[in-house]
């Protein structure tokens, strides 16, 4: 095996910090990715008698793994 195999050389050194610079310098000119018709969730109300229980698809799954 020679000595210039497996060493880094200044020229592949300077490559490669240029190649990163010339990405991070597109990546901050690129327009960022706008949601426009992506609404924020809306809150659901408090129920009127209190609690807050709600039977869901998740809650059903989980009493049936506990059912023997």
């Amino acid at each position: 095996m020679s000595d210039t195999q497996g060493k880094l050389s200044r020229r592949t050194l300077f490559a490669g910090a240029a190649t990163t610079g010339a990405v991070a310098a597109a990546a901050t000119l690129m327009p960022a990715a706008q949601h426009a018709d992506l609404a924020p969730p809306t809150p659901k109300l408090p129920p009127e008698k209190g609690g807050g229980y709600e039977l869901s698809e998740h809650v059903k799954r989980y009493y049936q793994t506990t059912r023997l």
